[in-house]
């Protein structure tokens, strides 16, 4: 006699597996999200040239089950938790007091992220602001629509809705209520169409204080908001123009490379980068064509006697730009501030100012600049 096995599929397996990977992905996030100002400014990652993989500590989740009470003390069994992976032990699993300690802790992976997964979540939150539509668009922009339909093309485009409609449409006038077969007269491929589409351009004046002033902290501190900064806006913008200029008593612009690896020397003058951005606007960036964006970054320790002429020249600044961002860096051993005073008597709805004291302080520069306004 022969032998049967008779076997049931359990697919609530798959569902399973699935809604696990869907919690893990949005464990990784939230863990980004919360650790967004210290994530970006890692060293690893601004040194790297944005070629970068990291790890951060996800706290894994698990399923629930019993666990036994040594010290035989009354407990009753239900907890406060919402969903599988949510911590039940009152204290977030510390014990009441110093010591060892026999409270279980909770467990905790290293999760790997790239820094275009940072990239996205710092991009939910940031924009360029008061940014003016209407301008003069300088370039056109293509791209590929599939909006139209042939009875020939390529297999990788074939439209198997329309497909099937037309063999049903087909066997219907043949007194044929169902689908029968499928011709090749049936066969249906999308095509694309070239859409151009005007594009509302914008220019951004990255400025850095060089001078001997700007120690090690200060310069990492400036080459971190610049650094995502640029990333920002070329994964969100596609018509963006940068010009990078680096000062000390004087000011020129630079490559991108060279804006983020080479360092100077001397005194400040930081008139000359506000002179040079300036002459930069006026010859390639038309105000009918270009929205303006201009932020500079330096420890304040300017020379006295150029402060007036700061201000001045910020005004004219102010005046085509549609927002002026400016970040001074308080370093770790000295301090002492000119240029911030001086800047006290600008007072102008689209001039901002950022202090930055630790690495944290990036995050906050970034929100303040790039926040979303309408104006």
């Amino acid at each position: 006699m022969a032998d049967f096995t008779v076997s049931r599929e359990d697919w609530s397996f798959y569902r399973k597996a699935e809604t696990d990977a869907r919690r893990h992905r949005e464990k990784v996030k939230e863990a980004i999200r919360n650790r967004l100002p210290e994530i970006i400014t890692e060293e690893s990652i601004i040194l790297s040239n944005g070629q970068k993989v990291i790890r951060i500590p996800v706290q894994s989740v698990e399923e629930y089950r019993f666990r036994f009470n040594r010290r035989k003390m009354p407990h009753l069994g239900q907890g406060g938790g919402r969903q599988e992976g949510d911590l039940v032990l009152p204290g977030g699993g510390r014990g009441p007091g110093k010591g060892a300690g026999e409270v279980p802790g909770v467990d905790y992976y290293e999760a790997e992220v790239t820094v275009d997964e940072i990239t996205e979540a710092i991009l939910g939150e940031l924009s360029l602001p008061y940014l003016d539509r209407r301008r003069k668009p300088e370039m056109v922009t293509e791209a590929c629509e599939f909006s139209d339909l042939r009875k020939r093309g390529i297999s990788a485009n074939i439209d198997r809705r329309r497909t099937i409609l037309s063999a049903l449409k087909r066997n219907a006038r043949q007194g044929r209520p169902c689908l029968t077969n499928i011709r090749l007269e049936d066969l249906r491929f999308r095509t694309w169409n070239v859409q151009q589409t005007p594009e509302t351009s914008a220019a951004v004046i990255a400025m850095m204080d060089t001078s001997g002033s700007m120690g090690p902290f200060e310069k990492y501190i400036a080459r971190s908001f610049f650094f995502w900064t640029v990333r920002f806006l070329r994964a969100n913008y596609r018509n963006v123009a940068l010009a990078f200029l680096a000062h000390h008593t004087e000011a020129r612009e630079t490559s991108e490379e060279e804006f983020f690896t080479k360092g100077e020397s001397g005194g400040t003058r930081c008139s000359s980068v506000y002179e040079l951005a300036l002459r930069i606007i006026a010859e390639r960036f038309p105000l009918r064509e270009y929205n303006i964006y201009a932020f500079h970054f330096s420890d304040g320790d300017n020379l006295t006697a150029d402060n007036q002429r700061c201000v001045h020249l910020m005004r004219e600044l102010l005046e085509v730009a549609n927002l002026v961002g400016y970040g001074e860096i308080e370093g770790p051993y000295y301090y002492t501030s000119t240029l911030k005073a001086a800047f006290r008597a600008i007072n102008h709805p689209r001039f901002v100012t950022v202090t930055l004291r630790d690495k944290h302080d990036v995050y906050r520069a970034l929100q303040a600049f790039f926040a979303p306004r309408e104006g």
